[in-house]
């Protein structure tokens, strides 16, 4: 294992522990005496990702990772969220027992997820998952996310307007420009996986 800070190739473990997704242990360099935590898990047979143009594709968990992480960017979600999202996605997956599982179930699985997270992670992961054609497409997410808040928020016994609070609010009738929530460079993320 190679040191992160040095990139020596020795390392010690001085800790290691079971945790739910497989093993963490606690590494101490052997030149610059740091120390690091890796993880380790099983890993079992292949899965392929079947893609809509009919290619195959090796199952990556780094891919699914970047592709929540992009459409969570400059939003206020832990690391360890998304993690949790990918690692809940991955054993999903397991427990299904296919050696192959469709382009659009898995992307389905990650907006499921992204809705119930964060909104606007949940709309840029769509927006690139669903390659909207046109604003009439986007408008319908939109449109259906509020419905559902309206609706939690019936269920709950909470009026819809007590429930934004502390969030922006619209001024003069306008809505934010779609370009507030893109990076730096107009990437809104969403999914390599389609």
């Amino acid at each position: 294992m190679h040191c992160p800070y040095c990139s020596h190739p020795e390392s010690r473990v001085t800790d290691s522990r079971t945790v739910e997704y497989g093993i963490r242990r606690r590494r101490e360099c052997g030149q610059c005496g740091l120390r690091f935590t890796t993880y380790e898990r099983v890993q079992s047979t292949a899965l392929l990702v079947a893609k809509q143009d009919g290619r195959r594709e090796e199952f990556y968990r780094e891919k699914l990772t970047t592709g929540i992480v992009k459409a969570c960017a400059k939003r206020p979600v832990p690391l360890r969220e998304i993690e949790k999202v990918v690692e809940d996605i991955e054993s999903e997956l397991q427990q299904l027992g296919h050696a192959e599982i469709p382009a659009t179930s898995l992307g389905e699985m990650v907006m499921e997820r992204l809705r119930r997270l964060d909104r606007v992670a949940y709309v840029r992961f769509a927006s690139v998952y669903r390659d909207f054609q046109d604003i009439e497409s986007f408008e319908q997410v939109v449109k259906d996310l509020r419905e559902d808040t309206e609706q939690l928020s019936l269920m709950e016994g909470v009026p819809p307007s007590t429930q934004n609070r502390g969030r922006r609010v619209r001024r003069r009738g306008r809505a934010p420009s779609i370009s507030q929530n893109l990076g730096k460079d107009g990437n809104t993320g969403g999914s390599q996986y389609e």
